[in-house]
This record gives C-alpha cells, structure tokens and sequence, in this order.
C-alpha cells in the first residue's frame, strides 16, 4: 500500500467516523475510532518510511501477530486440557461403577476431574469422590507422594476434602492400626464441620507430638 492510498483510507475512515457520530446507537461504537486511529498510524508510518507500507515489517502488526497467534496456542492448550479431563472423568466414572474408584491411586489432574463429575452431577457433591481424594491425600498415594502434589491440593479441592484428608491421617498417626471403615466419622464430621474438623485435626496432631 502506498501512503496516497493509505491517506485515501484514511479520508474514508474520517467520513464513516462523521457519519457515525450522528447516530446515537453508532456514537458508544469503538471501532470506527479504532480503525481511524490505525489508519492515521500507517499514514504517519509512510510519511516516515520510503512511501511503501508493508505490514511484514509493521513491529505493530508484527506484535499483533505474536500475541494472537499465542492466544490461539492458549485456547489449544485449554481445548486440550479439557479433552483430557473428561477423559479421566469418564475412567472415574467407570471405576465408580465397577467398585473399583478406592482401589485406583490418584493422577495429577484428578481434581479437576473430580470438578467435573460434580459439575456433571449439577453440582452436587460426590461424596464417594471426594472421600477417595482424601483418603488418597492421607495416605499420600498416587501423585499425592510428592510434596508438591499435596501443597498444590490446598488450591484445587475444597475445604471438606482437605479437612478430612487431614482428620484421616492425624487419626492414623494415633491408631496406625485403625481400618478406613472405622473411620467414616471423619468424612461426616469434615462435610458438616469443615472448620471444626480442621482445628480438631491440628488438635491431634499436636497431642501426638508432644506424645512422641
């Protein structure tokens, strides 16, 4: 594009920005004054170049480029993790079904999953769900083995799951002999408790220590 025809769409741009001021619903429009000021931006970019414009050697256009071709990598990269999710979902949700979910270790990934079951369920909790993630962050299973894993759960699942991942391995500590089964109180009173739950179990941890 030369600067003559980059001035011409200028004038164009000018006209339809008039034309549009004396429409109320135009008025509030931000486009018309967007494209207004990118063509004064390339009038002004030709007077000061050879009179040519090419938007390959546009550091504008070029940044533009950049940013939306890695917004469209982000959306992939969304796309993708969301595939997956629902994938591991639907293994869970399998596993549920074949009364198999408590004997499965946990991957990294399984709390958004466990966010998509309850999402699929209309938001209801999932109780069989979340007492396998706690039991799992207890015992330090699966991906929970790693410290990360576990700092990382105090942002991904909510509060009733924490406490009674918490409650369950303070009550371990005290009876390592203790079955799960003995242990269904934990869960009852971190779903109704959560907070109540939690101090109890920063309680016993505390009498264990000072036992030790």
């Amino acid at each position: 594009m030369t600067h003559a025809e980059a001035a011409a769409e200028l004038e164009n741009a000018h006209f339809f920005a008039r034309q549009d001021s004396r429409h109320e619903d135009l008025a509030e429009d931000e486009r018309g004054p967007a494209e207004l000021a990118e063509w004064e931006r390339i009038v002004q970019l030709l007077a000061r170049a050879d009179g040519i414009y090419d938007p390959d050697t546009d550091a504008v256009v070029q940044d533009e480029r950049v940013a939306d071709a890695a917004a469209a990598e982000r959306r992939e990269a969304a796309a993708r993790e969301g595939q997956r999710v629902a994938v591991r979902a639907d293994e869970l949700q399998a596993l549920r079904k074949l009364g198999a979910l408590q004997q499965t270790e946990p991957r990294e990934g399984d709390e958004a999953a466990r966010d998509e079951l309850t999402r699929r369920a209309g938001g209801y909790v999932q109780g069989d769900v979340d007492g396998w993630l706690a039991r799992a962050l207890a015992a330090q299973l699966g991906h929970y083995r790693t410290p990360g894993a576990r700092d990382a759960a105090a942002g991904l699942l909510p509060l009733p799951v924490l406490t009674h991942a918490a409650l369950l391995a303070a009550l371990a500590r005290l009876v390592p002999a203790a079955e799960v089964d003995e242990m269904v109180f934990a869960g009852q009173l971190a779903s109704a408790e959560p907070e109540a739950a939690g101090a109890l179990a920063a309680f016993l941890t505390r009498a264990h220590l000072e036992d030790c």
